[in-house]
């Protein structure tokens, strides 16, 4: 029986010279296009770490505004809502103004009364500065004067004195002539007509020493009466004398006057000011958060009413490790993709390196004076900010969102 030759299979059969070849140079091509992918990986991935810096370490941040009022009132209106988006200068709250307009009308009329004591008081200053001139030139003649009597006064007393020195002299003559006349007269020696005669003028002479005797005090009396005057205009020039002191104590109170004008003024621009306080503004534009005022509400002065969280200031916080901060500087250029919005670039540059670490700059800073220390790798945060604001005019940049910004170091 003749044998018969098996048919060759599909996993029996071997392959000839001709059929291998195709097997490997497709096998080559796929190693050869391995080996190049993980080239041209491995170049990018040296471009990349060589010329940039990368972290996810990174979020938005921007100004927090706590708005709070800066005089103690009640809230008659609240103009805003929560997460409500305000421009500058929107009134957030008012605070009922009838007690701050009463302090700006009684300021008012202070000042009106200062700068009225002031006028008057600057009038008198030339007034009294020409008064205490006259008064001054007065005194001075006034005291010429008064010496002048006295002199005169002083005369006449000299001659008062010498009449009644000559009016006693006929005086004693006259009585001792009526002396010896008496005798005579008994005797019949001298008539009668003569005894009368000298009787006649011993009286005379007597009343004249009398008269001169009245002379003598009144000449007395006028030289009192001068000297009193003496002192008197003296006195007067002594006061008048003072007048530049008295100008100088008048222009002191016009200065008082005037600086109590200024002090009323300040008094009426606080006043004012706290009245202007009773409308809360915006000082930016933003949104409201954290809303805690209501209408009827009495609040005090530094009283947190709401949070406005602005969005035209915004910047970037990147938390680089150290080890990433060898080539990096200010002004350099950043590329930030926004995880909200799908990978959205923004561009901007570095403006300022961190000066600690923050885990330095956290509440607790970590003691590592211990005999367990382990070395962390450190991060030290580097601001960004946006190279064009108008970047983000549709503020859909929001402090908190997280962002990878990517550093051109070389």
């Amino acid at each position: 029986m003749a044998e018969q030759v098996a048919e060759p299979t599909e996993k029996n059969r071997i392959d000839t010279p001709e059929e291998r070849a195709p097997q490997k140079s497709s096998k080559r091509f796929i190693i050869i296009g391995v080996v190049a992918v993980l080239v041209i990986v491995g170049l990018l991935w040296w471009w990349h770490s060589t010329y940039y810096e990368d972290t996810d370490d990174a979020q938005v941040n921007g100004h927090l505004i706590q708005i709070s009022a800066r005089i103690q009132g009640h809230v008659l209106k609240v103009n805003v809502d929560e997460n409500q988006y305000v421009e500058a200068n929107t009134v957030i709250a008012e605070l009922d103004p009838k007690d701050f307009e009463t302090a700006v009308a009684q300021d008012e009329a202070n000042l009106e009364a200062a700068q009225a004591a002031y006028e008057a008081a600057n009038v008198n200053v030339p007034v009294i500065h020409i008064n205490t001139g006259s008064t001054l030139t007065s005194a001075g003649a006034d005291v010429s004067s008064a010496d002048a009597q006295v002199v005169q006064s002083e005369h006449q007393q000299q001659a008062a004195q010498a009449a009644v020195v000559q009016a006693d002299a006929n005086n004693t003559k006259a009585q001792l002539d009526l002396q010896r006349y008496k005798p005579l007269v008994e005797k019949d020696v001298i008539s009668k007509q003569q005894f009368d005669a000298a009787v006649a003028a011993a009286d005379g002479d007597k009343a004249a020493l009398e008269q001169a005797k009245a002379n003598l005090e009144a000449a007395n009396s006028a030289v009192r009466v001068a000297k009193d005057r003496v002192a008197s205009a003296q006195a007067s020039l002594k006061y008048a004398q003072t007048g530049p002191q008295q100008v100088a104590i008048q222009k002191a109170r016009a200065d008082q006057a005037a600086a109590q004008v200024q002090q009323a003024k300040a008094a009426l621009d606080q006043a004012k000011l706290n009245l202007s306080y009773t409308r809360i503004y915006a000082s930016t534009a933003g949104i409201i958060t954290k809303k805690s005022v209501e209408v009827g509400q009495n609040v005090s002065v530094g009283q947190n009413m709401a949070t406005l969280v602005s969005l035209d200031d915004i910047w970037i916080t990147a938390n680089f490790k150290e080890t990433q901060l060898e080539h990096m500087r200010q002004g350099q250029l950043v590329t930030i993709s926004v995880d909200a919005y799908g990978g959205r670039k923004y561009d901007g540059k570095v403006t300022q390196i961190g000066g600690a670490t923050g885990s330095v700059l956290s509440l607790f800073p970590p003691e590592n004076a211990t005999g367990n220390y382990v070395k962390v790798v450190q991060r030290i945060p580097v601001r960004i900010d946006l190279t064009n604001r108008d970047q983000n005019s549709d503020h859909l940049l929001r402090p908190g969102m997280s962002v990878e910004p990517k550093v051109r170091v070389k």
